[in-house]
């Protein structure tokens, strides 16, 4: 898929150079998530709340050259900027269509799990860019979100403060062991 992101049908350590910028962004998401929830109130995670600190985050991260220099270790790949272009379509693709109907109902709680589940899904072609602990991290907000979409008996909070746990968990392993194992003889650390 990505130029020698799969070596020999092992991963690659070496050519995931930006672990620690997605690191950084759950760890801000989680964040936001949690602040979103102690705002709540009837949209159980308030979405202003939610879409200012979502909008800082891009800025102050994802957007953000001189903490990218800081933070990656080399450019991705084309095919990795592709990969994770596509999860990020798949990503609001599938929140319009599994939690987007629930609006007309205002039902929030199926609204806030249908973004929970396609943020989950749209973790697995993102182990192309960061490494198989996307597999992982996928798994287990998918296996959270279900749960919560499974049994309604549930607490909402519950659900969320999993989601919250398991975000800031992998974003602090990423963040903290986002070094390759080696550089790769052809990457060369970002100098823009």
């Amino acid at each position: 898929m990505t130029e020698k992101a799969l070596s020999g049908g092992l991963w690659n350590k070496s050519n995931f150079l930006n672990k620690r910028v997605c690191g950084l962004w759950l760890i801000w998401v989680a964040l936001v998530i949690f602040a979103g929830l102690m705002a709540g109130g009837k949209q159980l995670i308030m979405m202003p709340v939610f879409s200012f600190g979502y909008v800082i985050g891009i800025f102050g991260i994802l957007a953000n050259k001189s903490l990218s220099r800081k933070l990656s270790y080399g450019r991705p790949t084309k095919g990795q900027n592709r990969m994770l272009l596509f999860s990020i379509i798949l990503m609001f693709v599938l929140m319009v269509l599994i939690g987007g109907p629930h609006f007309a109902d205002e039902n929030y709680r199926r609204i806030w799990l249908g973004a929970f589940l396609a943020i989950g899904i749209h973790f697995i072609p993102m182990a192309w860019v960061h490494g198989p602990s996307m597999l992982v991290l996928a798994v287990l907000l998918i296996a959270d979100a279900l749960l919560g979409m499974l049994d309604s008996s549930l607490n909402f909070r519950l659900i969320a403060y999993i989601d919250i746990g398991v975000k800031l968990l992998f974003g602090m392993y990423l963040l903290l062991t986002g070094k390759p194992l080696k550089k790769a003889q052809t990457e060369t650390p970002l100098s823009h």
